[in-house]
Order: structure tokens, then sequence, then C-alpha cells
């Protein structure tokens, strides 16, 4: 009798464990999925502002087809369905090159640069991004701690009857950690940072150097 209550015991503690294990890894995947659902609604918005830019460049810009034509097809190609994580932060990097291009367009045109729409379209832009940049952070964490448990002990074996897989990130090698910054704000040069401005102010005055006019008289 004694030996039947400890198998007993055994077994539903195994059970427990075997059942937080899989409720951990069931948790996690569903959170992956939320978060990238927040990454793909944000995206959806920057797609519609890079379409309304676009529409508003070709009325000041209209003879730069070579740039407005490949922002449209890049635009397209990272609309395109179907795509995982790992394709479309391929498809937005390139994006991000064309807007690029784009940029240097709008400043040859002081009125564009100048009108309403167009900047009311930028902040909105720049404010999207952040927040993709933001909700991708929040992903890719997600993703990390779900293919740990999904690649380690004990929990792989568990992964593999829940069919819980590991997920993408969402990041691209290369072309998008290279990707320069999209702004479409002037191009005067910044000023100073604090940081620098401190540094500058601590360097001891220059001493002039002697000329032809101050060297000591000859005897």
């Amino acid at each position: 009798m004694p030996a039947l209550i400890v198998i007993i015991v055994v077994v539903v503690l195994l059970g427990v464990i075997f059942g937080a294990m899989y409720n951990s890894l069931i948790k996690l995947r569903n959170v992956v999925q939320e978060s990238w659902a927040q990454i793909d609604v944000e995206l959806k918005r920057r797609h519609d502002l890079i379409g309304n830019l676009v529409e508003t460049v070709k009325g000041y810009a209209s003879h730069e087809r070579g740039t407005l034509d490949e922002v449209t097809q890049a635009r397209a190609q990272a609309m395109s369905p179907g795509q995982g994580p790992a394709d479309s932060a391929k498809s937005e990097a390139a994006l991000s090159q064309a807007l690029v291009k784009l940029q240097a367009v709008s400043e040859a045109y002081p009125d564009l640069k100048a009108n309403q729409n167009f900047m009311a379209l930028q902040q909105e832009l720049s404010s999207t991004e952040d927040r993709i940049a933001s909700a991708r952070r929040y992903y890719n964490a997600n993703v990390r701690n779900l293919n740990t448990k999904v690649e380690t002990l004990p929990t792989n074996f568990i992964a593999g009857i829940a069919n819980v897989g590991k997920a993408e990130y969402f990041e691209a090698e290369g072309i998008e950690r290279q990707a320069p910054q999209v702004s479409f704000g002037s191009s005067a040069p910044a000023a100073p940072s604090l940081g620098q401005a401190q540094s500058q102010s601590q360097l001891p005055p220059a001493q002039p150097t002697a000329g032809p006019q101050d060297a000591p008289p000859q005897s």
C-alpha cells in the first residue's frame, strides 16, 4: 500500500509539472502571436502613410518617375500577403532604402517641404517608425523566450507534443542594420550635443604660434 501511494503521488506530480510546462509554452506562443499582430497593425499604417506621401510628392515632382516608381514597387512588395517576420523585415528594409531616395528628392523642392499635408504625413510616419521599433523589440524578446523553451530540456520534449515550434525574429541581416534613418526634416547641420559642448568648453585656449614678426631680434 505505501508503495502504491508513492507511485500515485509521483504520477500526480509529473502530471502537474507536465501541465505547467505545457501551459507555459502555449502562453509564450500566444504572446508571440499577439506581439506580431501589433507589429502588423503598425506596418499597415506605415504602408498607408507612404502611399499618401508618394501621392503628395507626385503633385510637386511628377517627373521624378524613377524614384516614385521605386518606392511604389517596394511598398507593394512589403504589402505582399503571406510573408513571415523574417521576409517582412527584408521587405521593410528595402522600402526604407527607397524612402531615403524619396527624401533626397524632396530636398530639391522647397514648396513641397513647406506643404502642410506633406509635413503632417512625415510627422505621422516618424511616429509610426518609433512605434514599430518599440514593438519589434518587444516581439523579439518574446521570440527569444519562446525559442529558448523550445530548444532546452525538458520543455523541448513537451514542445513536440504541443506542436509548438521556434518563431522567427523580425530582423534582417545587413540591409536592415545598415539602412539609414528615414527623416524628411531639415537637412541643416545638427548642433553639438551637450556632452560635446562641455568637452569643447573644457579645452585649454589655443596658444598663438610664433610668426616671423614675433621672432626675437638678432644680436
